[in-house]
């Protein structure tokens, strides 16, 4: 059994203009030559890391078919795809808010999302013992019928969907670590009791109007949707006290049969549109977390699907990091920030009101 990667070139020509940054153009605001931070180069140098080090060598690469009308119908409303695909065919435009496309961008996103469905299927059909998915564009700020965040379809949502209409899995957890919070996934599944959904996120980061720990789900979904904001500066302790205090507990007590991660790499210490101060051990350490639940919860059935992270030199390190954990690997990326924090020790009283922060949103969990 493998760890088995998924990638396409063609993803990585998904492109976002008429962006400085996340600032509209126009008027005194002067375009970047890169648009928007989610750009290609990050996911790409992800990639050609991976190739110099040889670790693509210990993992199953593999392609995708692009996700079919149907696989998106059952997440996105034809209204949505019907509007999203004429602007695509026509040139391109933007039909929320941060989500500019070029000619293609629906093929293209249909793709990635494919890449998703692909990674979850085979990983419950056993063709692999868990997988990694190179989505772009990302998905989890995706609602139904309005993209935002970067993100144009809901990649997790669709291949979740896809497998279970194939009869594959019924019960699925989703993990999202990327540091803002996965609002369009929280809405697929807001009323959904056989999907936990579990955010872990910088507070009031993005969207500044969602994410709060009263947000528990609707109807039928109550309490399957459990949001963890977190205070900027939490760092590499304080990511792993929340998986161990609470996301842990969480995925005992709902039991999947596979944990999706949502991973994103905007947590790290020099991502330019978070605070939170991981590193690539930080993600290392929590694939080891989700790998060990895995193993004792649903056979060790684990799929990542690439999300955020905007920093075009420390994203690969991370994503290294993580694909070394899940395929057991020996070869080894050096990680460059870990000479710049070794021996740098938080403050106690930041970790005192860490520590505090965390118990409160466990407690607000029931657990």
């Amino acid at each position: 059994m493998t760890t088995a990667f998924y990638s396409d070139e063609r993803c990585f020509w998904h492109g976002g203009g008429n962006y400085a940054f996340t600032l509209p153009v126009g008027g005194a605001v002067q375009p970047l030559a890169g648009g928007l931070p989610e750009n290609p180069e990050t996911k790409r140098r992800l990639r050609n890391l991976i190739e110099v080090t040889g670790l693509i060598d210990h993992l199953s690469q593999r392609k995708a078919a692009p996700a079919t009308w149907q696989d998106m119908a059952r997440v996105h409303p034809e209204t949505y795809l019907t509007a999203f695909k004429a602007m695509s065919d026509a040139g391109g435009g933007e039909l929320g808010l941060r989500t500019p496309f070029g000619k293609g961008g629906f093929e293209i996103a249909a793709l990635s999302a494919g890449l998703a469905s692909a990674a979850l299927a085979d990983v419950l059909a056993g063709r692999a013992r868990n997988a990694y998915a190179l989505s772009r564009p990302p998905g989890h700020h995706c609602l139904p019928d309005w993209p935002n965040g970067f993100c144009l379809l809901n990649n997790i949502g669709i291949a979740i969907r896809a497998a279970q209409a194939a009869g594959l899995v019924r019960r699925v957890a989703v993990v999202d670590w990327d540091v803002h919070h996965g609002n369009g996934t929280e809405a697929v599944f807001w009323n959904d009791p056989d999907v936990l959904t579990i955010s872990l996120h910088q507070d009031r980061n993005y969207p500044q109007d969602t994410g709060g720990i009263e947000a528990r789900g609707g109807s039928a979904g109550l309490g399957a949707n459990i949001n963890l904001p977190l205070p900027p500066g939490t760092g590499h302790t304080g990511y792993l006290q929340v998986m161990d205090r609470v996301v842990l507990p969480a995925l005992h007590r709902f039991a999947p049969e596979v944990i999706i991660v949502a991973c994103g790499f905007d947590a790290s210490a020099v991502d330019p549109l978070g605070r939170m101060l991981a590193t690539a051990d930080t993600f290392r350490q929590m694939t080891r977390t989700v790998m060990a639940a895995a193993d004792s919860l649903c056979a060790g059935r684990l799929v990542l699907v690439h999300e955020g992270g905007y920093s075009e030199v420390y994203v690969p390190f991370c994503g290294h990091a993580v694909l070394e954990e899940l395929s057991g690997s020996t070869v080894r990326a050096v990680d460059p920030m870990a000479v710049s924090l070794a021996g740098k020790q938080p403050d106690a009283r930041f970790d005192a009101f860490l520590s505090t922060w965390i118990t409160d949103l466990a407690t607000a969990h029931g657990l």
